[in-house]
């Protein structure tokens, strides 16, 4: 009854999002010297969301229940524009550790959404904290 809390699949896929999109920084920093790689990057959290949700097809699972159809479609990773230094690379470590620290920023943030909800959820259900 309660595994399926908007609340808590939001605060999941932010975190999904935010280990998605550390991998893709790491994968930068790492070709940092690799000629002609381009810096790549994880779609933002907002817009897949908002993809995911807004074209949710509902069903009906029992009488008088609507439960939304789960979409299973992964994060895109895009190509991140920016000027390439003369070997053809386009990444700047400098950018990569600002991406590094919003990431870090929304991990902390999908933690704390979790634990407020399940607070929240405790004592509603009389169990407080």
């Amino acid at each position: 009854m309660y595994g399926k809390l908007e609340i808590f699949q939001m605060a999941q896929g932010l975190a999904i999002h935010a280990s998605a999109r550390q991998s893709a920084i790491a994968t930068n920093v790492a070709n940092a010297d690799t000629p002609g790689y381009r810096a790549r990057d994880v779609t933002a959290f907002d817009q897949a969301y908002r993809q995911d949700n807004d074209g949710a097809q509902m069903r009906s699972t029992r009488g008088g229940h609507l439960g939304r159809v789960e979409s299973d479609t992964p994060f895109q990773i895009i190509d991140s524009p920016g000027p390439s230094s003369p070997n053809g690379n386009t990444v700047s470590i400098e950018t990569e550790m600002m991406k590094a620290t919003e990431v870090r920023h929304h991990h902390e943030m999908a933690l704390s959404i979790y634990q407020t909800s399940l607070g929240i959820l405790r004592t509603s259900l009389g169990r407080g904290r």
